[in-house]
């Protein structure tokens, strides 16, 4: 039987299949972190066992108590009050400024057809509106949670950590 490359499967430098080297995989690729394989009797190799599973950790709370407690609290209620106070509006506005630019150009193709300067339409404005005011929204968003949201997220996550002894399920 003749490979693509023009060999025949008896010809010196053919690939065989019993080919220690034929299965293995380059160094670095596929392999877990400190961990050998372990090679079986046909000159394959097996992967290594599985790690043993984590030990838990004493814990001063069930988790789902904590983090009820966690989701009850003023700090969370505060953070979740911020995070709407800026998601709910912008998306409206966003969503608006999307559908007035649709119902635009289906409703007044004179209008968005208008020329501004040389070949540049309103349409084409509109639609650059679209992505600037996209950029604008994801700044905008970026910094509000910097500013109103992380320190006090962060502060939570923390106070979380402490009562679960950094345990995570």
């Amino acid at each position: 039987m003749d490979k693509q490359d023009g060999r025949s499967v008896g010809d010196p430098g053919a690939l065989r299949l019993d080919d220690p080297w034929y299965d293995t995989l380059a160094s670095g690729w596929g392999e877990l972190d400190d961990a050998a394989e372990t090679t079986d009797g046909w000159g394959g190799t097996q992967p290594p066992p599985p790690p043993p599973p984590p030990v838990p950790g004493p814990r001063s709370a069930p988790h789902d108590e904590i983090y009820l407690a966690v989701q009850r609290s003023a700090a969370f209620q505060e953070v979740r009050r911020r995070y709407r106070r800026f998601v709910l509006p912008g998306t409206v506005v966003f969503l608006a400024w999307y559908l007035a630019y649709v119902i635009a150009a289906i409703a007044a193709p004179d209008l968005m057809g208008h020329r501004v300067a040389g070949a540049l339409n309103v349409a084409m404005l509109a639609g650059l509106g679209q992505f600037a005011t996209t950029f604008l929204l994801t700044w905008a968003y970026a910094r509000h949670a910097r500013l109103r949201r992380d320190s006090a997220a962060l502060d939570i996550r923390w106070e979380t950590q402490e009562l679960t002894g950094g345990n995570t399920r």
